[in-house]
């Protein structure tokens, strides 16, 4: 069962917000993990198995080694994950 409410609301629009925001889709991304996780722990959004796999996917594909910058596939990747949770976060 999906959450309700204005908490679950606000999170669902901040995250659609920060998926089609202007910038760099790798801080986008991160924001949006951010977002995501504070909506978790403040119990406005509920973890779906499919939501866990997404952002485990994110983050994969955010990882850098120190000094690395993030590109191409990594925005890329990042663009793809984002269409995934963005489908997903009604059952959140």
């Amino acid at each position: 069962m999906s959450s309700s409410g204005p908490g679950a609301d606000a999170a669902r629009a901040d995250v659609r917000e920060l998926i089609v925001a202007k910038g760099h889709s790798v801080d986008n991304a991160r924001a949006a993990v951010a977002r995501l996780e504070a909506a978790f722990a403040d119990g406005s959004l509920q973890r779906t198995p499919s939501l866990d796999l997404f952002l485990g996917d994110l983050m994969r594909a955010l990882e850098q080694d120190a000094g690395e910058k993030l590109g191409g596939k990594s925005a890329e990747a990042a663009r793809f994950i984002f269409r995934a949770i963005d489908r997903e976060l009604d059952r959140a």
